[in-house]
């Protein structure tokens, strides 16, 4: 990729589903040669989960887009060392086994820093190298759930709500690995000294679980799930029925916002309320209900459209690809027979481009170990052995 900010790093990348996938789908769409490196067996499955052309998945052509494909049978003590020869000359490597599987595999961080100092090995796990937790089993909903970020969502005397984000995946698996080995990598150019690095998704989930911590800290303390500012407490945010069933979502918070909202109402009445706390915040909460409820999505989100208050439609996904404002800002890319997303960061002097469609297993096997020096006859012995 022309201008690209990674071009020239080599990223290997172990890890299947969607934390490391993702983490390695944003670095491969900045640049980085990205080497995803599957098993002789089931692979990444999710490649079979949900549907997509010729019967792979959406889910594996979006989060694999950019990155070439070798398969390598890492049981084997000659395929970990084919990984090995391709370590040293690696910048990065992503892994997300259990903790202690690599180092029993001997492919661990120990073993490749004594190969190559400058190598950034991360390893993403649920509960990270160490602690109690640290060989446990665990999914996002476990992640958000002990890190108290679960409690908190859902309304006023109702039971947890889960979350179609995954949090735990994302920004802590993903988002966290990319910012910890970008640090790492950083620093590895101008010290030759790589890294470990150690994410864990349930404490990047902990980092990030802010607002609650602010409160603990206060005399009220945490409120009640669906009773904090902005989850129920301030009328002048949240979420508002339209006469069609659909939703407005209202966050006029500030004062300046909240007069422009309501003399755009032609509620002036409202004005003094900014803020407003319990029962009058109930009963004000009631009053805008019933207003939303009196006209359309589309009525109001016309209403609205060139009001700076802070009142946005609540949309469907279908229908956030086809806004204005994403469609501005190309977020949406037909790639690989289906929609993808963009990159959520913009670049001077960078287009993106998805260069390559995401691979089968094993696709790229033979011109990467070439790259890497192997010979003809070493290639072919692998493939006769089952290690490629």
């Amino acid at each position: 990729m022309s201008g690209a900010p990674l071009r020239g790093v080599r990223v290997l990348d172990l890890s299947r589903l969607l934390p490391g996938p993702v983490a390695t789908l944003h670095l491969a769409d900045l640049g980085a040669d990205v080497i995803k490196i599957e098993d002789h067996g089931a692979g990444d499955y999710a490649r079979l989960l949900g549907e997509g052309p010729d019967g792979v998945s959406v889910f594996y052509r979006s989060v694999n887009r950019n990155k070439r494909g070798l398969r390598l049978d890492l049981k084997q003590e000659a395929g970990r060392a084919v990984l090995l020869r391709l370590a040293a000359a690696a910048d990065v490597l992503v892994e997300s086994f259990r903790p202690g599987v690599s180092d029993r595999l001997g492919i661990g961080y120990p073993a490749l820093r004594a190969i190559n100092p400058k190598l950034v090995y991360c390893a993403i796990t649920g509960y990270g190298q160490s602690g109690p937790l640290a060989m446990a089993a665990g999914h996002d909903l476990n992640y958000i759930g002990l890190a108290g970020v679960l409690d908190q969502i859902g309304v006023d005397g109702g039971p947890p709500a889960i979350p179609n984000l995954q949090i735990g995946d994302l920004l802590g698996g993903a988002m966290s690995a990319v910012m910890g080995i970008l640090a790492a990598l950083f620093d590895a150019q101008r010290s030759g000294q790589g890294r470990l690095v150690d994410v864990a998704m349930s404490d990047a989930v902990l980092a990030h679980n802010l607002f609650p911590l602010f409160a603990m800290h206060s005399a009220a303390g945490v409120s009640a799930r669906g009773c904090d500012l902005l989850s129920g407490g301030d009328a002048g945010y949240g979420v508002y029925a339209t006469a069609d069933s659909r939703y407005m979502a209202v966050a006029p918070l500030e004062k300046k916002f909240w007069d422009v909202f309501c003399a755009a109402l032609e509620r002036p009445d409202w004005k003094h309320l900014h803020g407003a706390r319990g029962a009058a915040a109930v009963a004000l909460r009631g009053e805008i209900e019933t207003l939303f409820g009196s006209r359309t999505q589309a009525d109001w989100s016309k209403f609205f459209a060139d009001l700076d208050c802070c009142v946005t439609p609540v949309l469907g996904v279908a229908e956030a690809l086809e806004h204005p404002q994403f469609r501005a800002r190309a977020m949406a890319v037909d790639a690989d027979g289906v929609t993808q997303y963009a990159p959520p960061v913009k670049l001077s002097g960078w287009a993106f481009s998805v260069e390559r469609a995401a691979p089968a297993p094993g696709e790229h096997g033979e011109e990467i170990l070439r790259e890497a020096g192997f010979s003809g006859d070493e290639i072919s012995a692998l493939r006769a052995a089952s290690i490629l």
